[in-house]
């Protein structure tokens, strides 16, 4: 018995492919190409050893590590504890509950200077918190521990409100089916939890990295702002853009661009591996 195939255009549920797919490369290439290749065509007129000579001075060399190690740490924080409260919220029921749900999504309306002076009132020595802390030797304000602060702060609903639809969706038999088959908690957790969790984790670390990575507002307040300690690159784009080294901030901001793209590229294929091994377990 032979099967007919349809042709292809019969086989396009939506109409439109053609035209949608050319409007989003328009749209893409305006919106994010341009302005990039703009950023390199910037460097037309600096040559390679002063390109090498401005982003590899020890100042901004200090600023890089900051930036991106903060980034990686404050991801990675976020991924534990927003898994946590995204457990929590699905999970549990408890008075407040829509409360807190609300307040997850707090970093997101409100404006990036307003977190960092809040922050930084409440981590200051004299603050709240930081008044409890400074006697312990522990000192938020004006280091780089406050910028990690400020890192997790804004980052954290981009893991809650990626791992949150998933636990929605996993419906607790599968742990109690575990259970009884004699499974114990760590490997409910292993077996049948962490790999349905791990590629909407990654996205969620993913976007938790790259917001942090480019942060300025709530950091710059906290911070302190101190060369070599507690200084972002962000704020070295700004302060040669003030100095009139348009430049200069420029060969930062395709330094920083450079490394993002590799790190949020390998982070996107490790992504997509778990997701067909996820696939393949089906």
């Amino acid at each position: 018995m032979t099967t007919l195939t349809p042709p292809s255009s019969l086989r396009r549920v939506l109409p439109g492919r053609n035209l949608t797919l050319g409007l989003t490369l328009t749209y893409l290439c305006l919106v994010v190409l341009l302005p990039l290749s703009a950023a390199f065509l910037e460097l037309g007129s600096l040559g390679w050893a002063a390109f090498w000579e401005t982003v590899t001075t020890p100042r901004v060399l200090a600023s890089y590590r900051l930036s991106f190690g903060a980034a990686l740490l404050a991801a990675t924080v976020n991924a534990v504890f927003g898994s946590v409260v995204a457990w929590v919220l699905v999970r549990y029921d408890f008075p407040g509950k829509s409360w807190i749900d609300a307040l997850v999504d707090l970093p997101f309306a409100l404006p990036t200077a307003v977190a960092g002076i809040a922050l930084t009132a409440l981590y200051a020595p004299s603050g709240l918190l930081g008044n409890l802390l400074a006697p312990l030797g522990i000192h938020v304000a004006f280091s780089p521990l406050g910028v990690l602060v400020a890192l997790i702060f804004i980052g954290l609903p981009f893991v809650v409100r990626t791992v949150q639809p998933v636990l929605e969706d996993m419906a607790p038999e599968y742990e109690e089916a575990a259970s009884s088959l004699g499974a114990s908690r760590s490997q409910v957790f292993t077996r049948v939890l962490f790999p349905t969790l791990l590629p909407a984790l990654l996205t969620g670390f993913t976007l938790a990295f790259a917001r942090a990575t480019g942060e300025y507002g709530s950091v710059i307040f906290i911070a302190g702002n101190m060369p070599m300690i507690s200084e972002i690159t962000p704020l070295l784009i700004v302060t040669k853009l003030e100095q009139y080294d348009a430049t200069g901030a420029t060969a930062l901001a395709v330094v920083m661009l450079g490394i993002s793209f590799l790190l949020l590229l390998t982070i996107n294929l490790l992504q997509a591996r778990v997701r067909r091994r996820s696939i393949g377990r089906i």
